[in-house]
């Protein structure tokens, strides 16, 4: 089954798909870029980890914390009891994010271009992830190499370069999603590619040393919901991930489903 959505499918926004998308994604794109730029550039897929901990204290119930008693051993004491202690149960799960990078063999593999495309967890405030993210990105900024990212989560605190007061001044609010291109050789522009999810996703350009290659981002996600199988299970019947759409844009998806027969 082909994606029904001439863009972004916003049900492959859901965590439960994300994950899966977002790795086949960055695959997909180093693939579509080394078979362009080899041998000048080597393209590689690089990984960042870092542990996420979130901490909640309960109290342990008594009963968990009584000795075990057999009934075919006779002792003289009596089963211990003790007082219930406060148990910090710690949730630290790592996570692993990989970025696309760029280099060129000719200038001794010298890092040319980063492309990142954002996870939940660069989007969610006052997160680890969400801080190494902007950490990163700042560093990039600052130095000769070129930043691309793409941002194809609704949900979650704006997180892209190109600084939010100028987006809303000249590109408004409407967009759901977003390519934002920020040039070494040229810090005090930034190239856009807003899109809705009524809009195709856009053939984007990635500088490099001299000039630029294409990557066409639709064709991209299609490859991914179509070898992910992302068809078979996703349930059209029920609306798509939060956050929610404005009315007209939801009236739109019930009409392009039914269209399709994936609604009734």
């Amino acid at each position: 089954m082909t994606n029904p959505f001439p863009g972004m499918n916003p049900y492959l926004e859901q965590r439960r798909f994300w994950s899966g998308v977002h790795h086949t994604l960055i695959t997909y794109l180093r693939n579509d870029l080394q078979r362009q730029l080899r041998p000048r550039y080597f393209v590689n897929i690089e990984e960042r980890v870092y542990i996420e901990e979130s901490q909640r204290a309960i109290v342990l119930d008594v009963a968990l914390l009584q000795a075990p008693h057999s009934p075919s051993v006779s002792v003289a004491t009596r089963p211990n009891t003790y007082d219930p202690p406060l148990l910090l149960q710690a949730d630290a799960r790592p996570h692993t994010e990989g970025a696309v990078h760029i280099y060129d063999t000719t200038q001794q593999m010298r890092l040319v271009t980063v492309i990142e495309v954002l996870s939940p967890t660069n989007k969610e405030p006052n997160t680890q992830g969400r801080a190494l993210y902007l950490r990163k990105q700042a560093e990039i900024l600052k130095s000769a190499v070129h930043l691309v990212e793409i941002d194809l989560l609704r949900e979650g605190e704006y997180t892209l370069a190109a600084p939010w007061s100028r987006v809303r001044e000249q590109v408004g609010v409407g967009w759901h999603y977003m390519v934002s291109i920020s040039c070494a050789d040229d810090p005090e522009h930034y190239w856009l590619y807003p899109r809705t999810v009524r809009e195709r996703l856009p053939v984007f350009p990635v500088p490099l040393v001299e000039g630029q290659v294409g990557v066409d981002l639709q064709g991209l996600v299609e490859r991914c919901y179509e070898d992910g199988g992302y068809g078979d299970v996703i349930d059209y019947t029920q609306p798509p991930p939060p956050p929610p759409f404005r009315a007209d844009d939801e009236a739109w998806i019930e009409s392009l489903l039914k269209e399709q027969g994936l609604r009734s």
